[in-house]
């Protein structure tokens, strides 16, 4: 925490107008991050820290952070540092052409090389599944002008992707090739479960695509079915022949029989998001606001 502070208000004392405001969300972290920063306010008057009452996820500390802002213009960027501060000036520079937002594409990724094919596969099959153009390997890290946020903070929705929003916001955007450093220390908390689970909201918030896989594998399997129908009777009626094939009969169920179960689990996991937004819990609790 020290060392990103410390670049970030180093960017912020290089760059034209102000004031500047620097905030930081504690996403219910357990490893003194709040002391510490508590005491970098003293040194750091520009900064803010909102500390949640218990971890709440990573889209939704970012979400907090946009609620706590009040600048004209907002960069939203990782504490971990590989989001590097100093691309900062550049994302201005297009802002001052007329960009409402400013997104980095990830290139030179450090993570292993498994992760990566992950991140890879992911974000085109996201593309290809959604209705809506979104950017590939676009992270949160972003400039974005002050109608965009007010556009984001007015999408309540609890399982959020905001890059996702972001491109939903519309307005001129623009991507900017960025290389992605490794993390400056410690080592990530977010699980390979989170990163599914990010996915899985990235899908499911803007493609219906896997519901309607199920009709579309469903119509196919009657079609085939109609077709095995003739050749059955044929068979039975004029071959005298009773069609064999008990293992292929039990194969066939048990596989239909689990794309069924399949699908239901799509279909609830939609239902469950909509249970979800409609008990209109909020989607953060604040512990304390310090400093700012």
């Amino acid at each position: 925490m020290p060392e990103l502070i410390r670049r970030v208000a180093a960017v912020l004392d290089g760059l034209p107008g102000g004031p500047h405001e620097i905030v930081c969300v504690d996403d219910g972290s357990r490893d003194g991050t709040v002391r510490v920063l508590e005491q970098l306010t003293a040194k750091e008057r520009r900064l803010k820290v909102v500390a949640f009452s218990r971890n709440f996820g990573h889209q939704t500390a970012l979400t907090a952070a946009l609620d706590h802002v009040a600048g004209d213009v907002v960069v939203v960027m990782d504490g971990d540092l590989q989001d590097p501060p100093e691309e900062i000036p550049r994302f201005l520079k297009h802002y001052a052409e007329g960009y409402d937002v400013v997104y980095a594409k990830r290139v030179g990724r450090k993570e292993s090389w498994w992760l990566r094919l992950c991140y890879f596969g992911f974000y085109r099959l996201l593309s290809s599944l959604s209705t809506l153009p979104l950017p590939l390997d676009a992270g949160d890290f972003s400039l974005m002008s002050r109608r965009v946020v007010e556009v984001l903070k007015s999408s309540p929705e609890h399982h959020r992707y905001l890059r996702g929003l972001r491109a939903w916001a519309g307005f001129k955007q623009l991507g900017v090739e960025v290389e992605r450093p490794a993390r400056f220390a410690g080592e990530s908390q977010y699980s390979l479960w989170a990163l599914m689970r990010l996915a899985a909201n990235g899908i499911f918030a803007f493609s219906t695509i896997p519901l309607k896989a199920a009709a579309l594998l469903g119509t196919l399997a009657i079609g085939l079915a109609m077709l095995y129908v003739p050749w059955a009777l044929y068979a039975k009626f004029i071959l005298k022949q009773s069609p064999q094939g008990f293992t292929t009969l039990i194969v066939a169920i048990v596989f239909l029989s689990g794309v069924n179960l399949f699908f239901l689990g799509i279909i609830g996991a939609y239902m469950g998001r909509v249970y979800e937004e409609v008990k209109r819990r909020p989607l953060y609790v604040v512990d304390r606001v310090i400093g700012g």
